[in-house]
């Protein structure tokens, strides 16, 4: 194998790797898309199987400003879910867990007295 025989196989494997990258981008947004109908779904994955290179071309030219907007809107949701898991999370214990949490632990003889006290005051406050 030559030089040129390798840049030539790097070239190749990376626009391929770009290629599947775009497909895989396309048929996410296609599933993604709420205002497209079933058929209208099936036939652009049908027109992918049989002229993939023509018809990522057409679907980016058509729904390239819609895909953003829907990878956004998708980013901004998952977002708002992991924040109000944390927030769930996070936020779930009242004063009062707390002070039966300190208690059991006080009780099981991993914390002291005073460690408890501390804890209580600190879930009053």
């Amino acid at each position: 194998m030559s030089f040129w025989d390798i840049v030539w196989f790097i070239l190749i494997s990376f626009a391929f790797v770009a290629y599947l990258m775009v497909m895989f981008s396309i048929i996410a947004d296609l599933f993604r898309d709420p205002e497209s109908s079933g058929i209208q779904k099936a036939l652009w994955i049908a027109a992918l199987i049989f002229l993939p290179f023509l018809t990522a071309l057409v679907y980016l030219i058509v729904k390239g400003g819609g895909m953003a907007e829907r990878q956004a809107r998708s980013v901004e949701r998952m977002r708002e879910q992991q924040d109000a898991y944390i927030k769930q999370v996070a936020g779930s214990a009242t004063p009062a867990d707390q002070i039966a949490q300190a208690k059991s632990m006080l009780d099981a003889g991993a914390i002291t007295t005073e460690e408890f006290q501390r804890l209580k005051e600190k879930a009053l406050s």
